[in-house]
């Protein structure tokens, strides 16, 4: 007889889980935004709950010390990135309103003729037919009117960014506070029958959660830290007028979270800088604005990450095939974002903590 009711039970479950996603396919659009700040509010409990812990033995108040903790990291982040949202829309703003539309025409021109000078005589031609009647002061000026909407668009946007900021710092406050609570309330919930897999499934879930994140956080610090350093040598040998380097440097430590595509973006900053500030500057023609110093410099920075930092700081981790990772970074850009491909390998790793359990589970014991 419960030979006969397994099939049935199967069908059943197969079911239950085809609704499940049918459910959340369509509403995911309404509580996206939810979900996205409840996944940031994970995130920082779980780096900051050691601090706060510790912090809690010294003043012996929990509220307290998760009061003072996160004041301290919202004044940095505020601080940061206030700071470079500033100087970068100033420069951004300086650059539309002083361009020399001409002198840079003239300057994009000679680029164009530099990049063509060495290429075989037939191909000269056939560019140069398709580009004699290119107006480049024309074009130069939507350039410009486009960095300025692109400019006044990040500003409008920066109201949307400080509400989720507000509503992230209330509910990590909440979690972090009442985090032991919670965690003994989802414990009571668990049938006795269940009840010591449970505790190592959470247990191996932290664990595995907390390790990649940690590690992740310090290769991205040597990152930071090693790009700060290239920009400062590539000014010092080559004058190329970047500024902004401290920021930069930084942003391209946050953009190596998200794993493979993270160290591309991070230069972009960079590159934009260098174009903004030489676009005037006849001598940066002959160096393309740096790009390719700057190009080369990342990526000797991601080598000393990939072969010497991570290996030895995030090590095997997670441990997922570089195509899972592929596939996890692009379901999670679609569903959520740059933010969403930050949380999709330690989301991937969490999934396989939690098959790994259940298939020993279900190898060793009755319990499924």
């Amino acid at each position: 007889m419960k030979e006969k009711k397994e099939p049935l039970v199967k069908l059943y479950r197969l079911i239950q889980l085809v609704l499940i996603v049918i459910v959340i396919y369509f509403i995911w659009p309404h509580i996206s935004n939810v979900v996205l700040i409840l996944a940031i509010v994970f995130l920082f409990t779980t780096i900051l709950l050691p601090a706060v812990d510790w912090l809690e033995g010294k003043i012996k108040s929990r509220i307290l010390a998760v009061l003072l903790l996160l004041f301290f990291l919202l004044a940095i982040i505020v601080l940061f990135f206030g700071s470079f949202g500033v100087n970068f829309y100033n420069e951004g703003k300086e650059f539309s309103q002083n361009i020399d539309k001409e002198k840079v025409a003239q300057t994009l021109e000679k680029m164009s003729q530099a990049s063509t000078a060495k290429l075989p005589g037939f191909i000269k031609e056939t560019i140069h037919e398709q580009t004699k009647d290119i107006d480049y002061a024309a074009k130069v000026g939507k350039i410009v009117q486009s960095i300025a909407e692109k400019f006044t668009a990040f500003a409008a946007k920066l109201g949307t960014f400080v509400f989720l900021l507000f509503m992230t710092l209330i509910f990590t406050i909440i979690l972090l506070y009442e985090y032991y609570n919670f965690k003994k309330s989802l414990v009571s919930l668990i049938s006795n029958r269940y009840f010591e897999i449970s505790l190592k499934l959470i247990f191996q879930i932290e664990k595995q959660v907390s390790g990649y994140l940690s590690g992740q956080l310090m290769a991205a610090t040597s990152v930071a830290i090693l790009s700060i350093l290239g920009l400062f040598l590539i000014n010092t040998l080559f004058d190329a007028n970047l500024s902004l380097i401290i920021f930069i440097g930084v942003i391209a430590g946050l953009a190596n979270l998200i794993p493979l595509i993270g160290p591309f973006a991070g230069m972009i900053p960079a590159i934009l800088i260098a174009i903004l500030n030489n676009i005037q500057n006849p001598a940066a023609v002959d160096n393309f604005f740096f790009i390719p110093h700057i190009i080369i410099m990342f990526i000797i920075v991601q080598q000393i990450d990939n072969n010497l930092v991570s290996p030895v700081v995030v090590g095997k981790s997670v441990g997922i095939h570089p195509i899972v990772v592929l596939i996890a970074l692009i379901i999670g850009g679609n569903l959520m974002g740059p933010i969403g491909m930050l949380f999709a390998v330690p989301a991937v790793g969490v999934m396989k903590v939690v098959l790994t359990e259940i298939r020993w589970v279900m190898k060793n014991t009755q319990y499924l």
